[in-house]
């Protein structure tokens, strides 16, 4: 915008300086006067193409047909500015008492083009002469006000060579008023990003400048501007120069965030809930050599929940990078009852909705965070202090202090989406209430009790469903004084018959290994009184079900020799059924038995067959070679009979 008023007023400059030779050249000699005062004042070789016509009252007007301004010399993009005419109209009499008031600038279908070199040189960074310094800066101070200065259906373009980066911005108008340069100025400002088919929302920037002329020429002057785009502003009041230094207050109000976003260029912002897809809040703001923004105590609220931030932004950066403290009270995250939340995931099974992470690649930084308490889909936590890195689609939350059903977790979490969406972490859980971490996190309320232990995994997927099915790694846990809803076991040791009820442990221990979306164990220990269980089996973690074998042995039962009861438990999480496995149990009890029934079976059948065949079993010789032995005899026998 600098750029565009100081070519404005060198315009309007060359325009006054011609008015004592409008009625002795003609108006294409008057022009090239005028382009040459326009050259002093940009730095730049300024053509205009067409004939100019030069009117004299009741306004000095100049109208030209197409403009065009050379870009920078280390530039092969194309001239920097092109328009399809300008209009300056200055007032006639106030020259008369040596003042130059500006009755409009209006530029037509202007195209500006804005470069940053891969040195990190700017195209609107232009050095004026001497002599423009010296003359043309005065002359341009003898402007006293500007009525109107428009720029209608232009389109800005910026290049930046450092980043790589292209901006389009189409439907460009701007309406600028100040009737003393010296004084308030009102400016009107509207595009739309992008152009033709993929152009966003409309934007429109309104704002008043108090003091046009020592804001244009690099001065810090008070400003209001509101910023408004898909039904949402942003609103600033403070402090500010044209070189995108600010300090004031800022208020945001954005009933839809991801379409505020979009409207400014930034798509693939789409918050969950709980995480601003309503936004409103308001703090300082102070940004600093146009890339540096820096806010202190900014009270938000994302949709239903508040929190206070103090942020550091640096887009000095490919990627913006964010340092931020953040304090919350109370969070919710859950989503509504019938939008795939945790209702429908309890009952029948894992979100297969698609998950889009691609947030995670908008911003780097780090953040700490911290809160009263926080309530997702299938999770509730406390009081929390918790670490964020997030690098290169890759976010790390370091649960420094996580308070979560009456006991505390530790570790670290991590979403990584570099390479299509993965969940991982390595945890560990003290004194956590089982009933109700297992009841929120996969709808299982038959194990109460505290339990502890530890678990690395990852999953990937692009659901939670897929991540559920993939999941693998390992892990332990151990539980003192729990219970079992859905079987006795003391009655099953007592009279053999499965019964639901409650079992109550002292004891439990187990490791396993997750491979496939499925845990495994084999050495799961629970220990009651005068009873001992183990367990070894598949937990469904993907398909929500269980195949399982527990073995309870009532240790004082047969004289010491202990009973084993063997029951297997399978089906769905939410209907398991437990049945008696009734050939583990003759394996595990009747082992002694079973064999000595076996040796008398087999000692009744070599006598039989001794007694009947005459065959006698040498010491160390099966029945089997026995008989066989005795065949081959008998067949001697015979063979020696035909023989005689």
């Amino acid at each position: 915008m600098r750029w565009i008023i100081r070519m404005a007023m060198a315009l309007v400059v060359a325009a006054v300086l011609l008015l004592g030779l409008v009625l002795l050249l003609p108006g294409e000699k008057i022009a090239g006067v005028a382009l040459e005062q326009i050259r002093q004042a940009l730095g730049r070789d300024v053509r205009l193409d067409g004939k100019a016509e030069i009117s004299l009252l009741p306004t000095l007007r100049v109208r030209t047909g197409a403009v065009t301004v050379a870009n920078a010399e280390w530039s092969d993009s194309g001239p920097m500015l092109t328009a399809e005419g300008l209009l300056i109209a200055v007032e006639t009499l106030p020259l008369l008492r040596g003042e130059i008031r500006v009755k409009s600038v209006e530029l037509d279908a202007p195209v500006l083009l804005l470069e940053r070199s891969r040195d990190g040189r700017a195209n609107w960074d232009t050095k004026r002469g001497d002599a423009s310094a010296d003359g043309g800066g005065a002359s341009e101070k003898a402007v006293q006000g500007i009525d109107k200065l428009e720029l209608r259906n232009g389109k800005v373009t910026y290049a930046d060579g450092v980043t790589g980066k292209l901006r389009v911005y189409s439907a460009v108008n701007a309406s600028l008023s100040a009737t003393d340069l010296r004084g308030r100025a009102t400016l009107t400002l509207g595009f739309v990003t992008g152009e033709g088919k993929s152009a966003g929302a409309p934007v429109v920037v309104t704002s008043r400048i108090d003091g046009l002329r020592p804001f244009v020429e690099g001065g810090t002057v008070p400003i209001e501007a509101t910023l408004s785009a898909a039904q949402g502003e942003l609103r600033f009041v403070g402090r500010a120069n044209i070189g995108g230094e600010l300090a004031g207050e800022i208020n945001a109000e954005l009933p839809r965030t991801a379409a505020f976003a979009a409207a400014l260029g930034v798509p693939g912002v789409a918050p969950g809930r709980g995480l601003g897809q309503q936004l409103t809040g308001g703090g300082k703001i102070v940004v600093t050599g146009g890339r540096k923004l820096a806010l202190r105590d900014f009270q938000a609220r994302l949709d239903h929940n508040r929190l206070t931030t103090d942020m550091d932004v640096d887009f000095g950066r490919d990627t913006p990078y964010v340092t931020a403290r953040i304090s919350a009270g109370e969070l919710d995250f859950t989503r509504p009852q019938g939008d795939g939340g945790g209702a429908a995931q309890g009952q029948g099974g894992w979100s297969p909705d698609p998950i889009d992470a691609g947030i995670l690649g908008l911003l780097d930084g780090q953040a700490r965070l911290t809160l009263d308490s926080a309530t997702f889909d299938g999770f509730r936590a406390g009081p929390s202090d918790i670490g964020i890195t997030l690098e290169r689609s890759r976010a790390v939350f370091a649960l420094t202090q996580v308070a979560a059903y009456g006991g505390t977790l530790g570790g670290e979490f991590v979403i990584n989406n570099r390479s299509g969406l993965s969940v991982g972490g390595k945890l560990t859980m003290r004194q956590v209430d089982a009933e109700a971490m297992l009841s929120d996190t996969a709808g299982i309320t038959r194990l109460s009790g505290r339990f502890g232990g530890a678990v690395n995994f990852l999953g990937v997927g692009k659901s939670v469903q897929a991540i559920m099915d993939s999941l693998r790694g390992d892990g332990r846990m151990q539980m003192e004084t729990g219970r079992i809803s859905g079987i006795d076991l003391d009655r099953l040791m007592r009279s053999g018959e499965v019964t639901s009820g409650t079992t109550i442990f002292d004891t439990l221990t187990a490791t396993f290994t997750l491979d496939g979306g499925n845990l495994r164990n084999d050495d799961l220990k629970m220990v009651l009184p005068n009873i001992e269980a183990t367990g070894k089996g598949r937990v469904g973690l993907g398909a929500r079900d269980i195949d399982y074998l527990l073995i309870p042995v009532a240790l004082k039962a047969r004289g010491g020799k202990g009973l084993a009861v063997p029951v297997r438990i399978r089906g769905p999480w939410s209907h398991p059924r437990y049945t008696p496995d009734m050939g583990a149990a003759v394996d595990l009890n009747l082992a002694e038995e079973k064999k000595a029934l076996e040796d008398k079976a087999k000692a009744a059948v070599q006598e039989k067959l001794e007694k009947e065949l005459g065959v006698e079993t040498q010491e160390g010789q099966s029945l089997e070679d026995a008989i066989k032995q005795k065949a081959e005899e008998e067949l001697l026998k015979g063979l020696q009979k035909l023989l005689e």
